[in-house]
């Protein structure tokens, strides 16, 4: 019996040694994703990064420069949003990661940039062939830094993550500054008893860095084929709308909400099915996040051939409203819209808006009158 015992121990330790576990990467930053962890003095040539595996964990190819805090170009200082150091992607430059994952799951890849010399940034983010172009040009915060996120369903069990900087600028430094990368896994929303919209309280959705107070911007549909925010699309060329967390704002229900920041320039929508001639109602909450954004906060609401205006006077610090519109159904599937009616900004000149949190849509039933 202990011979028998021994031999599955090394039976157990060989296959152990032949064949060591690959475990799929934890929500929160991937490996040395702050870049605090730099390349040696001998492989930077002033801030440039000349080696192709000088900064630990990651693999980068073009124009790629390590800027620490505070860091000076011309008369323009380059801050850091948390740590000591970032990276900047140049003219063609590509920093990436191997990443192991589970496959058929989808992910949300955070990162933190912000613009520096150029006018027009965009930054492609892939995993193998899936990509998308994420704009970076319209500021969001005083800063100047910005948290974007992008998501993508995993077809292998290792898989290579990539920022490209396609842009080509007389300078070749003035590309974007990339600032703490982090992955999170998503879980595909079901339906809820009591709500046929799938993640109507926008508990799902993208990592957020729990010391970074913006919140994530999540891109158009358009430049990005799996949602990082389930259940829902966002419609816009180039806007976006914000992710926030009841860390950082005043979120009406839960843990998580929706920031309309980008006026009328971008849509979140979600389609359900629906039974044509049947009554529906559809209900949210629509505040303020607590950032200083005052005035009328006005959302449009629509659904179906319905459509309502729903305005929350806000002074800026927190509080909400809720709102209901009734609708019958035209079609099979019916498309849930939110859009903020105008654009908004804070004194600091960043632009904000109404906060949307919530949302339910179930069907009504024809009451029934007694008989006479």
């Amino acid at each position: 019996m202990t011979k028998s015992i021994g031999r599955c121990v090394v039976v157990l330790l060989l296959l152990s040694t032949a064949a060591p576990a690959v475990l799929a990467v934890i929500d929160g930053l991937l490996p040395n994703g702050d870049f605090e962890r730099g390349p040696p003095e001998s492989d930077l040539n002033d801030t440039r990064v000349m080696g192709r595996y000088s900064i630990p964990e990651w693999e980068i190819e073009g124009f790629v420069e390590y800027i620490g805090s505070g860091h000076m170009q011309d008369d323009m200082i380059l801050p850091v949003p948390e740590g000591d150091h970032a990276v900047r992607l140049g003219n063609d430059a590509t920093i990436r990661q191997k990443i192991s994952v589970t496959r058929r799951t989808y992910y949300s890849i955070t990162f933190t940039a912000a613009r520096s010399c150029a006018q027009a940034e965009a930054l492609n983010v892939s995993v193998e062939a899936d990509f998308g172009v994420l704009p970076i040009q319209t500021v969001y915060t005083s800063s100047g830094w910005n948290s974007y996120c992008w998501a993508f369903k995993a077809k292998h069990s290792s898989v290579w993550l990539s920022i490209h900087n396609h842009g080509h600028e007389e300078n070749p430094a003035c590309g974007p500054l990339i600032d703490f990368i982090a992955i999170k896994t998503l879980h595909q929303p079901h339906l809820v008893k009591g709500n046929m919209l799938r993640n109507g309280d926008f508990e799902e959705g993208p990592y957020i860095f729990p010391d970074v107070p913006w919140g994530v911007l999540v891109p158009p549909m358009s430049e990005d084929l799996h949602s990082p925010l389930p259940g829902w699309m966002i419609m816009s060329d180039t806007k976006v709308v914000k992710y926030i967390d009841a860390k950082h704002h005043a979120v009406p229900c839960g843990g998580y909400a929706v920031e309309l920041v980008a006026g009328r320039e971008c849509a979140m929508l979600q389609e359900v099915k629906t039974v044509p001639g049947r009554s529906y109602r559809l209900s949210f909450f629509v505040g303020d996040g607590n950032t200083g954004c005052h005035g009328p906060l006005v959302v449009d609401a629509y659904a179906a051939r319905e459509m309502m205006k729903v305005q929350y006077e806000s002074r800026g610090t927190g509080g909400h409203r809720r709102a209901q519109l009734d609708f019958v159904a035209e079609e099979n599937v019916t498309r849930v819209v939110f859009q903020s009616n105008n654009h908004h900004m804070k004194h600091d000149g960043t632009l904000c808006g109404p906060v949307i949190d919530d949302v339910s849509l179930v069907p009504v039933h024809a009451q029934r009158h007694p008989h006479p």
